[in-house]
């Protein structure tokens, strides 16, 4: 008999990865065609394309975020098996500026074959521009598209 692959195991795989600043491993457990959306994203990018577009995205992500733990997490289930919710929060500090970085998500994924093959992540630019100190480059791009 063999054990399915639930999106919790990825979850957790993708979290250890995360913590352990190991993103070659992180990136592996996308599918090739995932889709990852950020919809209320502001100066990156709201949606990437494939495995490659995600390397291409979480590249340097160590040297920008350091994080430390997710204390917080929930993972809620749904009616389709290969979807949940998961609702964490990510510790750690903005490395270019050392300010405390504290995040709350709430990330809807769908794994498949043991795969992340959709990925929508919920999250504020406000707090992230904050931690960056950019918090008034966000605001000018902000008015420039009114």
């Amino acid at each position: 008999m063999t054990t399915r692959t639930t999106p919790a195991d990825v979850i957790d795989r993708f979290t250890t990865s995360l913590l352990a600043k190991d993103m070659a491993g992180a990136i592996e457990l996308f599918a090739p065609n995932v889709v990852f959306e950020a919809p209320f994203a502001a100066n990156t990018p709201a949606r990437v394309d494939g495995r490659e577009g995600m390397r291409a995205y979480l590249e340097g992500y160590p040297d920008r975020v350091d994080i430390t733990g997710f204390p917080a997490y929930v993972l809620h289930e749904t009616a389709d098996p290969d979807t949940v919710i998961a609702e964490f929060t990510a510790h750690g500090r903005t490395v270019r500026t050392g300010q405390p970085y504290v995040m709350p998500y709430i990330a809807v994924l769908t794994v498949r074959d043991g795969l992340i093959t959709s990925y929508r992540d919920y999250w504020s630019p406000v707090l992230a521009a904050k931690a960056a100190g950019e918090l008034p480059a966000l605001i000018e791009s902000l008015g420039a598209g009114a």
